[in-house]
């Protein structure tokens, strides 16, 4: 048997997982990453910047996600976009001049501009999360999932969430070479022991810490103009539905049972469905 592990069933009607590595228009991401997941937890713990529980209580959390969405549509709208100081975007009597609000981002000289985009949104998805870490943080997301204190989102502030279950559950171990994935989820793992290699590769933040220099900002008050988002990204695969997952090798795996629902996590040092 595994380790408790905390499950979280999350209804969401609409959601925008921004891929920061789209330009030209706004990508989502088909699951939340793991940075989103712990930003909604801060959330319902009051607790966004790790005062309470500390930053690396939060960022070690092992996070597991599944599930999906009924389909994907298109919104055109304005969103801020960053360019850089100096480039001309107009010019104004044989002048270079900056045709945007110049208003600081996260780093000099970057500064803002609205654009209108097209965005890529989610709609109607079913999301299953596992978590495992200290016990006593554990206890605490599932009292404020249990009952919440407040509207929680996942992703923007307007994409709501509707909490459907939280409990402590246990999972079997196993070992398999072929992995018959029922719910999409992310795996990290190197193309080496994939004996496919066909599988969507996504570039995630799991670990987004703001920063004033090198010193963790501990409080909304801190924040600055040159406070810089610290982002740790790493490199999955997306398995989506009712497809296999191949290794060259036998790889750990973690098989959880929910009522007659059937999620596989992939537990190895080689690939791994926990972020």
């Amino acid at each position: 048997m595994t380790e408790k592990t905390l499950f979280i069933e999350l209804f969401q009607p609409f959601a925008q997982y921004r891929n920061p590595f789209t330009f030209y228009y706004a990508q989502t991401y088909p699951l939340p990453p793991k940075s989103t997941i712990i930003g909604m937890l801060q959330n319902a713990l009051d607790d966004w910047y790790g005062l309470e529980h500390g930053l690396e209580t939060w960022w070690n959390l092992k996070v597991s996600v599944h599930g999906g969405f009924e389909s994907i549509f298109w919104n055109y709208q304005q969103l801020i976009k960053a360019t850089k100081t100096g480039i001309s975007l107009v010019r104004f009597r044989g002048k270079p001049t900056l045709w945007n609000q110049n208003l600081p981002l996260y780093g000099f000289p970057i500064t803002s501009q609205r654009s209108p985009v097209l965005q890529q949104e989610l709609f109607n998805g079913w999301i299953y999360i596992f978590l495992k870490g200290e016990d006593s943080l554990l206890n605490e997301i599932e009292d404020a999932l249990e009952r919440p204190k407040k509207v929680l989102s996942l992703g923007r502030s307007e994409d709501v969430v509707f909490i459907r279950r939280v409990k402590f559950i246990r999972g079997t171990k196993k070992t398999a070479r072929e992995v018959a994935i029922n719910y999409p989820t992310y795996v990290a793992t190197s193309v080496e022991i994939l004996r496919k290699k066909e599988y969507p590769t996504y570039a995630i933040p799991v670990r987004v810490i703001f920063k004033n220099e090198e010193t963790p900002v501990r409080h909304k008050a801190e924040i600055k103009a040159n406070t810089f988002r610290d982002v740790e990204f790493k490199s999955v695969i997306y398995a989506g539905a009712w497809t296999f997952l191949k290794f060259k090798e036998k790889v750990g795996l973690e098989e959880y049972s929910i009522e007659g629902k059937t999620f596989k996590v992939v537990a190895d040092e080689r690939a791994s469905g926990w972020l």
